[in-house]
């Protein structure tokens, strides 16, 4: 089964949030299904500043489908996109967001607005379907983002898992190809 991914190359990552609200103005949400991490180290003037772009990484071993007990959350076979069947959820009200605490990420949301329903990244399935890709990597100014079968990611930019403010989880193994930053 190929597997899609997301490349973050962090040292062309500016902090601007263009992902961010892309993402959000696309689907239509208030709830931050990609985040903006700042890093901050040292002290002046020997200061080192970085940023994380994360999502939902769609990971090889999903810790959120292992412990939904409404079988709301999928792995596709035909890409290993992870999804969510919100018909299904059963929200947070009634399971406390189970799949949140099995995630070291942090990535499942909770919406108000849909019964506290659990959201996420869907890598963009709609533009994914029309040969476009995902509305993160296509509004990034500075090209930090990339996506694509993780295979062809690995062969463009290397098998590097860890970046600057992330660490690589062996169990669930996060479907993501890193170019660091690194204090100098």
């Amino acid at each position: 089964m190929p597997q899609m991914a997301f490349y973050f190359d962090q040292t062309r990552c500016i902090g601007c949030y263009a992902c961010l609200i892309a993402c959000k103005d696309w689907n239509n949400t208030e709830l931050d299904w990609r985040e903006i991490i700042c890093i901050e180290k040292g002290k002046f003037p020997n200061l080192f500043v970085a940023y994380l772009s994360i999502s939902c990484f769609h990971c090889e071993n999903p810790g959120c489908i292992t412990v939904c007990s409404a079988n709301a959350i999928l792995k596709r076979e035909k890409d290993g996109i992870v999804v969510v069947d919100e018909e299904k959820c059963l929200g947070k009200d009634v399971c406390g967001m189970l799949c949140k605490d099995a995630c070291p990420y942090n990535i499942p949301k909770a919406d108000v607005e849909s019964k506290m329903k659990m959201q996420k990244c869907n890598f963009c399935l709609g533009r994914l379907e029309e040969g476009k890709p995902p509305v993160c990597v296509a509004a990034c100014p500075t090209r930090a983002l990339d996506y694509g079968v993780i295979e062809d990611l690995t062969k463009k930019y290397g098998n590097i898992r860890e970046a600057e403010g992330f660490s690589y989880n062996l169990t669930i193994k996060p479907s993501i190809i890193f170019k660091p930053k690194k204090p100098k």
